[in-house]
């Protein structure tokens, strides 16, 4: 399926679209889940998915391949190869749920890690004057080069990452453990002075910027874009003694990002609050190397 995907050189929200052209559903974060090996996609899902990518002369095929999956079958084929229009056998092992979830469906439909830079808009960041921090050279000088992780200082062990809100159908910012991050990689990009972009890069997606969700059921939540020139700048300001790498991530006229409730479990969301002196606002800016 994502060989599929990437041939057919369509976005989450392309396919999204072009499924809905056809009469059918395709949620970009039921997709995401699928493609990551998390679950057997439902058949309406898939046909959606296929015809999506172009084809839908070959829906049957995929479905018996998934059923043959659903069914534990070890000699299951998997979809058609969409370079020679053929089948390719899985081999012989036998595999059970639960490990058939976990194991057989990230080989037989060649999952990976993937997270998908969804809903991708057309509107940019906020605007406005915010609140405080230290000099722009201070905070300059003590962030690290390259690839960092952003790690809540209130949550041991996870990074700010892809993740999924219950408000908000898309992927958005949220806190998981940092060793389920990689391949993904995040770049503070300088736009001057102590303001940045946060981008993600992924090898098989490209890249894409965080931005903060001004309206609509998602407002608040920071949610990746591919045109990262439209995505929000956030000031970075120190917010401990010099060497603790602890940052505060400002947004001019709109308040600093926290997790959500001073969350501490896998999972908890990021959000753009009014700025207080609380450790849920806090995060270490480390390097990822």
């Amino acid at each position: 399926m994502r060989e599929l995907k990437e041939r057919a050189g369509l976005t989450y929200r392309q396919l999204e679209e072009r499924a809905a052209e056809h009469g059918g559903v395709l949620p970009r974060s039921t997709l995401a889940d699928v493609l990551r090996g998390r679950t057997l996609p439902r058949p309406e899902l898939l046909t959606a998915f296929v015809q999506a990518c172009g084809d839908g002369e070959r829906v049957a095929q995929w479905l018996a391949a998934r059923d043959g999956l659903a069914r534990g079958e070890g000699t299951a084929e998997k979809g058609p190869d969409p370079r020679r229009g053929v089948r390719v056998h899985l081999g012989a092992q036998v595999f059970t749920a639960p490990v058939l979830l976990a194991s057989v469906v990230l080989v037989a439909l060649l999952a990976a890690a993937v997270w998908a830079l969804v809903s991708f808009r057309e509107d940019g960041g906020s605007k406005g004057e915010g609140g405080g921090g230290l000099a722009a050279a201070d905070a300059r000088s003590e962030l690290p080069e390259g690839h960092v992780q952003i790690r809540p200082a209130l949550a041991n062990g996870l990074c700010l990452t892809d993740g999924h809100s219950s408000r908000y159908k898309s992927l958005v910012a949220a806190q998981r453990p940092c060793d389920e991050v990689a391949p993904q990689e995040t770049t503070l990009v300088p736009l001057g002075g102590n303001t940045f972009r946060i981008r993600w890069y992924h090898p098989d997606h490209g890249s894409g910027c965080l931005t903060a969700l001004v309206e609509g059921p998602g407002s608040g939540l920071l949610e990746p874009w591919d045109d990262c020139g439209k995505t929000t700048p956030f000031r970075i300001a120190p917010a401990g003694p010099d060497g603790s790498r602890r940052y505060s991530l400002r947004v001019d006229g709109r308040g600093c990002v926290a997790i959500g409730d001073a969350d501490t479990s896998e999972g908890a969301e990021a959000v753009v609050e009014p700025c207080r002196p609380k450790d849920s606002q806090v995060f270490v800016i480390r390097s990822a190397r």
